[in-house]
């Protein structure tokens, strides 16, 4: 097991050489999105819409963080449970996602388009929101802020702790 220190722009070349229990390390951008955001995306993507943001070699946080305290970039922010996006991650690692953080289990299906597209999921520490929240540096709300804190946020974050969870070879934490 290793700690790795990368920038989630370089995600697309390290991804590939990330193994299930190493500790990461993650600094960049990322993009939250939950389940009514998702959904949204899908859509967007099934009528030929714009999307929030360029899917390719993306990482999407699955948190609705809450608001910002004072002098913090933003409130609470704990993963939420995966399996609630299970339905839509395959399409999105097929047109592009690189890597999914969140918390628990992933079904087949999930597992077999991160080895297909040579992705991975990242796992961050559930019911550590308020302490997760000291790595993220900024935060703006760029799509559907009609969905408040499940709208859709660009994240810059500094060494966000983060374990592998599924690697691109299937090698999988929760079996």
């Amino acid at each position: 097991m290793s700690t790795i220190r990368c920038n989630a722009q370089q995600l697309e070349q390290i991804a590939k050489t990330l193994r299930v229990r190493d500790r990461v390390l993650l600094s960049g951008i990322v993009y939250t999105a939950r389940d009514a955001a998702h959904k949204r995306i899908v859509a967007s993507m099934e009528d030929g819409g714009a999307l929030p943001f360029p899917m390719k070699g993306a990482t999407i946080y699955y948190a609705g963080p809450t608001p910002a305290r004072e002098e913090m970039a933003i409130g609470s922010c704990g993963p939420t449970t995966s399996g609630r996006m299970d339905v839509f991650a395959p399409l999105l690692l097929d047109r592009g996602l690189i890597c999914m953080i969140g918390k628990g289990p992933r079904k087949l299906e999930v597992v077999e388009a991160i080895k297909r597209n040579g992705g991975v999921y990242l796992c961050a520490i559930g019911g550590a929101g308020a302490l997760a929240c000291k790595c993220v540096q900024s935060c703006e709300v760029i799509a559907y802020e009609d969905l408040g804190c499940e709208s859709v946020k660009k994240l810059q974050l500094c060494d966000f702790p983060l374990i592998v969870g599924i690697d691109c070879q299937g090698g999988n934490i929760f079996n």
